[in-house]
């Protein structure tokens, strides 16, 4: 496989977040001790898969062991399933699964509707008051507080309706945060901010980044042409159990 398709990106990219010298195997799920790992909350454990092969860290050794009995002999999809990890003895807490979507400049699909968006710097206080209109968590999921890109916005008498932007990651990823406002989902509107987002992405020969847990965030990068190549999940492990 080419080093330049956005899978081996991907995979590189999260090898990288790891933080110590590992790769993903052929098949299956390779578990390493990664105490400082960024594939989930500190003290946890994280699993990511992408296309047929996963990497599962541990934040020490004995958490690794509990790990590696359940992962052994099964598929890596099988480690991200719903549901999979929820109810095991010695699994206090579950973040996710969420999708974890990619796409290359040829797959791009912009949005063609008649809706004026403008670029903002990121902690603009436009922009926080949309995230201030919005529940805790929605704000928390879209990510749009932690951009570094220019804020794309959509506006509406004045006010930021929808916004999209992104965080540069690591290998040339750029991490992709949408946001719209409860009443101005359904409309487009927040497909118009993340088409420049993405737009702004790709011109600077990054690697766009989609991830999402709710069904009609997916269903918005599948529009503008990402594809999901894997999944993530964090748990919360206590081996003693």
């Amino acid at each position: 496989m080419a080093s330049s398709t956005p899978l081996r990106r991907a995979q590189d990219l999260w090898v990288h977040l790891t933080g110590v010298p590992t790769s993903f195997p052929a098949d299956g799920v390779r578990v390493v001790v990664a105490a400082d790992s960024r594939l989930c909350p500190p003290g946890w454990a994280g699993v990511v898969v992408l296309g047929d092969a996963g990497l599962a860290t541990a934040p020490d050794a004995a958490t690794a062991r509990f790990l590696r009995d359940p992962l052994a002999g099964r598929s890596a999809r099988a480690a991200v399933a719903a549901q999979r990890w929820h109810g095991v003895p010695g699994i206090r807490d579950v973040l996710g699964p969420a999708t974890l979507a990619y796409l290359d400049e040829p797959e791009f699909r912009p949005t063609t509707a008649a809706v004026d968006v403008a670029p903002l710097p990121p902690g603009h206080p436009d922009v926080a008051g949309l995230l201030a209109e919005v529940p805790a968590d929605d704000a928390a999921e879209s990510g749009l507080g932690d951009v570094t890109s220019a804020v794309f916005v959509v506006r509406e008498d004045s006010r930021v309706v929808a916004a999209a932007g992104y965080r540069r990651w690591p290998g040339s990823v750029a991490h992709l945060a949408v946001l719209a406002g409860a009443r101005s989902r359904g409309r487009g509107l927040a497909a118009a901010a993340a088409s420049a987002a993405v737009a702004d992405a790709l011109r600077d020969h990054l690697l766009p980044q989609w991830r999402a847990r709710p069904e009609p965030s997916r269903r918005l990068a599948h529009r503008l042409g990402f594809r999901e190549l894997g999944n993530q999940v964090s748990i919360r492990v206590d081996p003693n159990a």
